[in-house]
């Protein structure tokens, strides 16, 4: 099963309601997200001095799949319902996407 990394950079619109967007970020998307099948894992960081431009979060979602296309097709799918539902927030500003490949992995 061949590994997959997307990385996600974002923004919150509102500074006085970041706390709120962390809340949804963590306890409504992240959970919304890893419910289409190959998602393995989401973690969220957080950027301690943000440059003009750049983003102040960054999340990693590990995935599993053999078929990226279809996998991103469910995924596109997935977002779509919970957005139609009102699941997704104001608060988001998308600043960059990525979609990596694993070509090497090495541990301690």
């Amino acid at each position: 099963m061949a590994k997959w990394l997307q990385v996600v950079e974002t923004n919150c619109a509102d500074a006085a309601r970041e706390a709120e967007f962390n809340e949804w970020y963590d306890k409504t998307h992240l959970p919304d997200v890893l419910e289409t099948p190959g998602f393995i894992s989401a973690t969220r960081y957080e950027n301690s001095n943000p440059a003009e431009g750049q983003a102040k979060f960054f999340a990693a979602y590990e995935i599993e799949t053999d078929d990226i296309d279809a996998f991103m097709k469910r995924n596109r799918d997935n977002m779509a319902k919970k957005r139609a539902e009102g699941r997704f927030s104001e608060l988001l500003v998308m600043v960059s996407r990525g979609l990596y490949r694993q070509t090497f992995s090495i541990s301690r």
